[in-house]
């Protein structure tokens, strides 16, 4: 397996999570270059992670030929401009959800990625935890019966700060979003 040489845009709290997850795995993955428009730290991350670059300005990273693939963990409000600019680099994607909030942008946008012929994945991480897998594999094999009604609480372990509630999408949009994708997940169906 080729190893990835991944740009990651948007250092907040997901992005930087990204990014230590990402370094813990060398044999796969080298964060070769971060972006972020705000932080004022990034020389400092940069060298903390050994990423060869990094720049405020996420256009810049995309412009690095060591790049293969980004990772947008940036507000939710800048997903859809990424996902597009960085098609148009022909650089592959995996984008923190969603995509956009409107769903006529988000079609746009799908038929976007689909022409410039990049890969696109949205991280719906909770179809990866090894518990939902394993509760997955227990609806398929027919273990729990026929599930007539999936309920799912959900809760963050923290507030979330004003500055994020200012840029995201909302709790539905930015949360609750696992909830429905998790429901799909688990019922092995669509809505």
């Amino acid at each position: 397996m080729k190893k990835l040489n991944i740009g990651i845009i948007g250092l907040g709290r997901i992005g930087k999570m990204h990014l230590e997850n990402l370094v813990k795995l060398p044999e796969y993955f080298q964060v070769v270059s971060i972006s972020d428009p705000a932080r004022t730290d990034l020389a400092t991350i940069a060298d903390h992670y050994q990423v060869p670059d990094y720049y405020h300005d996420y256009h810049q990273l995309l412009e690095d030929s060591a790049v293969d693939c980004v990772l947008i963990a940036s507000a939710t409000s800048t997903h859809a401009q990424i996902v597009r600019d960085a098609a148009l680099a022909s650089k592959h994607i995996l984008c923190e959800k969603p995509l956009d909030t409107d769903v006529n942008r988000i079609k746009n946008l799908l038929t976007f990625v689909k022409q410039a012929g990049v890969q696109l994945q949205v991280g719906f991480n909770r179809r990866f935890d090894h518990n939902f897998s394993r509760l997955r594999q227990y609806v398929t094999d027919g273990v729990l019966g026929n599930p007539q009604i999936i309920k799912i609480s959900s809760r963050d372990p923290e507030p979330p700060a004003l500055d994020y509630v200012r840029h995201s999408g909302g709790l539905f949009f930015d949360m609750m979003i696992h909830d429905l994708d998790l429901m799909r997940y688990l019922a092995a169906s669509e809505v």
